[in-house]
């Protein structure tokens, strides 16, 4: 068995709009992979790179529908990375607005795995309310939030 998270939340726009905030890398570029940005759009069977270097592949896309993503999302007691599995699906609401459900998979059922899901669950939570934030009004609350980010790199995990 593995570790797994999973999120959902609402924003107040059609999913068209939604989904396209994550599949166009200009977008997930202003309000999430803020530092090095997305290097292309997700298309299946293609891969991406996130944060100028981590390599994200596009396992399934269905448009506006859902995203099925394997990345390095976990690191093993022994910092050998390993992939993770990351499933966002986006069901519209009768209220026009999209309710978006993400879910992240395959980590060890180790101290590493733990700290990786508890760590993925925050950054995930982040990226969906930062995403609220940017498809509704705007707004990047990625913008000083991290200290990293601030000195120009990406965010990274804090030393628990």
């Amino acid at each position: 068995m593995s570790l797994g998270i999973r999120i959902s939340g609402r924003v107040g726009r059609p999913v068209a709009e939604v989904f396209d905030a994550v599949v166009n890398p200009k977008k997930l570029s202003s309000y999430f992979t803020t530092i090095g940005g997305a290097s292309a759009p997700l298309v299946k069977g293609t891969t991406v790179t996130w944060w100028k270097d981590a390599p994200v592949e596009v396992v399934e896309l269905v448009p506006e529908s859902r995203i099925v993503l394997r990345w390095d999302g976990g690191t093993g007691e022994d910092e050998a990375k390993y992939k993770t599995l990351v499933e966002m699906n986006f069901k519209p609401l009768e209220d026009g607005g999209t309710l978006v459900t993400i879910a992240e998979t395959g980590w060890r059922e180790d101290d590493a795995g733990r700290r990786g899901t508890y760590l993925n669950c925050e950054g995930w939570t982040q990226m969906l309310c930062s995403m609220k934030a940017f498809v509704e009004y705007g707004i990047n609350l990625r913008e000083g939030m991290f200290l990293s980010e601030m000195k120009g790199e990406p965010a990274s995990a804090p030393d628990v």
